[in-house]
């Protein structure tokens, strides 16, 4: 080919912003043209066919599309799903319009820049025991050390407190950035456990794992007691897999302590309509319930709750559209390993799924994941490391 026409992939204005400066734009118009050259789709649901057709026709006005359902142009429809297709461009001027209309509009407008604005937020580095976490760097090791006796993958190896610390140290050397200590099973059909037999199991390992390890601690459980008494303790985050649900107390007191805190999506039945929105609807739900309740904004990690509430196909679909979730605006935590889903995928017990959860890793990595959250930390380091290298944009080796 005389000109060596390729198609070149930017995801954000950043990324477009170099890719106009490489062909030797000036600053100013690399600026002004990046915003014409990342496209998104962008769906709004439940909008009133009246509102939908001025969206549509705005949007057309400027270049871009919208696909409504067949019933919003002679509103048979009372109220439609909108997938708008345009540029960053496109939609700064869509708003602008729509600013000045009827029917709700100006809502939506508003809602749309703050969609878009959230796509492209700078995360800021988290603290946590003395240690920042960037989140353009690199992707963070939570390696997983279970004190139960009933764990689907390693359930009885560390549940003596000896054994735990020693566990511990091992995957620190390994590479962790942060160890998370569950003393409650989440496998499927799993008893609940009384408070009681959770401060048993938790706290004799806590306690010596605080005294020796130095990086962050992450405690697993649902109950606001336990959460409370391990963060006076000082561990510096509570990854909760109830969604917040089992008990409301528990987001009080991670605001109170002022600790980091992961909102794990979860339900009680793998039953949906549409996967991904409604997935995004309740992490929706679960952060602003967290942020009502005080939590600090720049302590939120989530995580699409990979396995829980989920069939194996709902998994490999989430794991196709982090890029959706990362949206957000919140910082990524995902936790394949060893899960059932590799098992059902593969047709490997637990004990053989490590390569299973590396591809998980990598494209999870690729996905935007901040944190990813294993049992093989020595491999997954490795793995976290090259993607790495590959996905945050590495000048040099």
């Amino acid at each position: 080919m005389i000109t060596n026409a390729r198609i070149v992939h930017c995801d954000s204005y950043e990324d477009a912003y170099k890719e106009i400066k490489k062909v030797g734009s000036c600053e100013h118009g690399a600026k002004a043209m990046a915003d014409k050259a990342v496209h998104v789709l962008l769906r709004l649901d439940m909008v009133p066919t009246v509102a939908a057709n001025i969206i549509k026709q705005e949007m057309l006005s400027k270049g871009g599309e919208a696909a409504v359902s067949k019933g919003t142009v002679d509103l048979a429809d009372s109220h439609t799903s909108i997938l708008l297709m345009g540029t960053i461009k496109q939609y700064k001027l869509l708003t602008g319009k729509l600013k000045l209309q009827q029917f709700k509009l100006p809502t939506i407008a508003k809602e749309i820049e703050e969609t878009l604005a959230q796509r492209e937020r700078t995360l800021p580095a988290l603290k946590m025991n003395d240690q920042d976490f960037h989140w353009d760097r690199q992707t963070y090791i939570m390696g997983i050390l279970n004190v139960t006796p009933d764990s689907f993958s390693d359930g009885g190896l560390f549940i003596d407190p000896d054994k735990a610390i020693i566990r511990a140290r091992e995957m620190v050397h390994d590479g962790a950035d942060i160890i998370d200590i569950g003393a409650e099973s989440s496998r499927p059909g799993h008893n609940k456990l009384s408070l009681q037999e959770e401060e048993k199991r938790l706290f004799p390992a806590l306690e010596k794992v605080l005294q020796e390890v130095k990086v962050p601690v992450s405690i697993d459980t649902t109950k606001a007691y336990i959460a409370k008494r391990a963060l006076k303790m000082g561990a510096s985050m509570i990854n909760d897999i109830s969604f917040l649900k089992d008990d409301p107390a528990l987001i009080r007191a991670v605001a109170q302590k002022k600790a980091a805190l992961v909102i794990m999506h979860n339900r009680e039945k793998a039953e949906y309509i549409d996967l991904m929105g409604e997935i995004m609807g309740d992490i929706r739900d679960g952060i602003d319930r967290a942020l009502d309740a005080g939590v600090n904004k720049d302590k939120i990690i989530v995580d699409p709750g990979i396995g829980f509430g989920k069939t194996a196909v709902h998994n490999l679909i989430v794991l196709q559209h982090l890029k959706e979730i990362k949206s957000l605006g919140f910082p990524l935590l995902v936790g394949p390993s060893r899960k059932s889903f590799i098992g059902k995928t593969l047709d490997l017990p637990v004990q053989e799924r490590v390569e299973g959860t590396a591809a998980a890793v990598s494209l999870s990595i690729a996905g935007g994941a901040d944190f990813v959250r294993v049992h093989d930390v020595k491999a997954m380091r490795r793995v976290a490391d090259m993607s790495d290298a590959i996905v945050r944009h590495q000048e040099e080796l």
